[in-house]
């Protein structure tokens, strides 16, 4: 056990990146806890109005899609610690005025879609930034782990966070959840304040502004045949599949006649199924392979189409727990094999497409299943995405072949067995990733991880 645990959490013998981590999971539960009050208040000041937390949602993730490509910039030609200092101050702000309109009792409808648009803004230069930024605090080797821990701290406050504001908005009210919220949404400003600057992995030269260009990291990622696949995979999967806070609370109220408290045990079993693919990944330590983000997409793809099938709550609880490890497994995959297989110099842009195709397409997808749902019933806008998921699951597969060389041999017998035959310029490309990983991790300033 001992061995296990030194295995999954050895990100944090960092320094620099226990500080990161402590700080996110103090402001994910405050941000959970926000938005779970929000949505009460919408609710509220709308008159249980579902069309007007469509459009807090909205507004919540259209900065992203606006944004994003310019946080991708400003992450590669500045200082990354800097910025998310800045950006988490803006928030905090943002969060302290709304919070107080909010215990006042003076806030309206119109000030909740303000301040959404105006956090989204914050988020959509933050988190490209952030995504980056776990690159510099840990060589390498480790910078799997340290992701993987990174989602596993998203989804323990994604299960916390609204478990915790349920709990305060039945004991203090709207209000109170709110100030609560805000002032732990204010941790990370202190915690990227108190990192060591000259631990950090940087790039020893900081690039021109002329080198800095967005168009420059598109062309970049458009030569890359191993960047395409996951950026693309996650594009369709991101809009279509990745739909459940839209699609679970009608699926609980309408097809299973449930209650809000039924409804927190779908999410907290989809929660929980996350979490564990998310600490699944700690142990990679290598870039990932493009089949295997491809075999996750595919068992994601079915579990998802299995639980719009599911014809009792009880099936439907179960089948999301596989439903959300796979879900966290294949975005953390996608997601190493983007951050290891890119160059320093470009980490930042192609990261701001990445959050881009995964957190921009929402507004998209939540509207298309929230319509999709309407008309033919929730249950179909589950198993619909899931085939449309398991349809461009196979689609990059035969893609992944073609351009690598590879072959699928299938045997059929008393045991049916499937063969991948790697070509011999697939195994070279794959050799040449392998040896550039070492040779960045070998120029990076070595610092044990005991300490």
């Amino acid at each position: 056990m001992r061995a296990v645990l030194s295995t999954t959490f050895r990100s944090l013998h960092i320094p620099n990146y226990r500080i990161f981590a402590t700080g996110q999971l103090v402001k994910l539960i405050g941000v959970w806890m926000m938005f779970t009050a929000q949505d009460w208040l919408v609710l509220d000041l709308s008159g249980n109005s579902p069309g007007a937390l469509g459009v807090v949602t909205a507004l919540q993730f259209l900065p992203v899609l606006l944004l994003t490509l310019w946080g991708g910039k400003l992450a590669d030609r500045y200082d990354k610690r800097k910025l998310l200092i800045l950006a988490n101050a803006v928030f905090a702000i943002t969060a302290i005025v709304f919070a107080i309109l909010v215990a006042a009792g003076i806030v309206v409808l119109w000030h909740v879609f303000l301040f959404a648009s105006l956090l989204g803004v914050a988020n959509a230069v933050e988190t490209p930034v952030r995504q980056s930024f776990v690159s510099e605090l840990v060589e390498l080797p480790l910078l799997p782990n340290a992701l993987a821990l990174s989602a596993a701290t998203f989804n323990t406050a994604r299960i916390g966070g609204p478990a915790l504001a349920g709990v305060a908005l039945a004991l203090f009210g709207t209000g109170p959840v709110f100030l609560i919220a805000t002032v732990l949404a204010i941790a990370p400003v202190f915690s990227y304040w108190r990192m060591r600057p000259a631990e950090l992995h940087r790039a020893d030269r900081r690039p021109k502004a002329g080198d800095t260009r967005i168009v420059d990291g598109l062309k970049y990622v458009r030569k890359r045949d191993d960047l395409l696949l996951p950026i693309g995979l996650m594009a369709a999967i991101g809009m279509i599949g990745f739909n459940f806070p839209v699609t679970l609370a009608a699926l609980a109220k309408i097809d299973f006649h449930a209650g809000p408290s039924s409804f927190g045990l779908l999410t907290t079993a989809l929660a929980v199924g996350a979490l564990c693919g998310a600490l699944a990944g700690s142990g990679r330590r290598s870039r990932p392979g493009a089949y295997r983000v491809l075999g996750a997409a595919l068992i994601f793809s079915v579990f998802e189409t299995a639980v719009g099938f599911a014809p009792t709550f009880l099936v439907a609880m179960i089948l999301l727990v596989p439903t959300g490890f796979f879900s966290m497994y294949l975005a953390q995959a996608a997601n190493h094999r983007v951050q290891m297989g890119v160059d320093a110099q470009y980490r930042g842009r192609v990261m701001a497409l990445y959050v881009l195709v995964f957190l921009g397409t929402t507004p998209v997808g939540a509207s298309l299943a929230g319509w999709w749902g309407e008309h033919f019933g929730v249950s179909s806008s589950i198993w619909a995405a899931g085939i449309v998921c398991l349809l461009a699951s196979v689609a990059a597969l035969v893609w992944q072949l073609r351009v690598s060389g590879d072959k699928v041999s299938v045997s059929v017998g008393p045991r049916p067995r499937l063969t991948l035959i790697r070509s011999e310029a697939a195994e070279v490309g794959e050799a040449e990733v392998g040896e550039a990983e070492v040779g960045e991790a070998e120029r990076a300033p070595a610092r044990s991880i005991a300490a």
